[in-house]
C-alpha cells in the first residue's frame, strides 16, 4: 500500500507566513529577556530569507506581539512573556481569521458574506473546525514551544538561562 505524504496542503493549511512566522516568534521567545535580536541572526539561524522576515514583523508589531528597537544593538522582541502569548494571535495577525470557510469567520460580518447562510446546514460543521482549531491554537502559549533550557528566568538572577538558575549539574 502507498501512504501518501503532504507538505502544508490539504483542505486546512496555513501559508509560509505562518509557518516562517512562527519560527521567528519562537527565535524571539528563546531569547526574551537577553535584548532584541536580528532578523540576520534569525534568518541563519533558522534558515529563513531575512527579507521574507522582515515582511513578517510588520504585521506581528502591528498586532502589538513584538517591539523594535533601532540602532548598532537593535532588533526585535517579543512584546510579553511567552507564556502571555497564545499562538491563535501569532497565527491571527500573520494569516487573518481562522475560518476554514467564510461562513465561519470568527466575525459576526463574515456570515453575511454568503448568501447561503441562512438556509445551510453544512455551516455547523466549519464553525466546528474553527472552533477546534482556534481551541487548539489558544491552549498553546509561545513558552510551549520554546525548549525550557532556552527560556529565560525573570527574577533575581534575570539574563539566566533557566537551566543556569537551576544550580551546576550533578557529573
Amino acid at each position: 500500500m502507498t501512504v501518501k505524504t503532504f507538505h502544508s496542503s490539504g483542505a486546512i493549511s496555513f501559508s509560509t507566513k505562518g509557518e516562517y512566522g512562527v519560527r521567528l516568534m519562537v527565535r524571539l521567545a528563546a531569547r526574551h529577556g537577553r535584548g532584541p535580536a536580528s532578523l540576520g541572526e534569525i534568518a541563519l539561524e533558522e534558515d529563513l530569507p531575512r527579507a521574507y522576515l522582515e515582511q513578517l514583523v510588520i504585521p506581528l508589531r502591528e498586532a502589538g506581539l513584538v517591539t523594535s528597537t533601532r540602532g548598532a544593538h537593535g532588533g526585535y522582541e517579543i512584546a510579553r512573556p511567552p507564556a502571555q502569548i497564545r499562538m491563535g494571535e501569532v497565527l491571527r495577525a500573520l494569516e487573518g481569521p481562522l475560518a476554514p470557510m467564510i461562513c465561519a469567520g470568527e466575525d459576526p460580518l463574515h456570515t453575511a458574506a454568503c448568501g447561503r447562510s441562512g438556509s445551510c446546514t453544512v455551516n455547523h460543521l466549519w464553525i466546528r473546525v474553527r472552533d477546534a482549531i482556534a481551541g487548539a491554537l489558544d491552549s498553546m502559549s509561545l513558552a510551549d514551544l520554546v525548549p525550557a533550557a532556552d527560556l529565560v528566568t525573570i527574577g533575581p538572577r534575570a539574563g539566566t538561562l533557566a537551566a543556569d538558575a537551576a544550580g551546576p549539574a550533578a557529573v
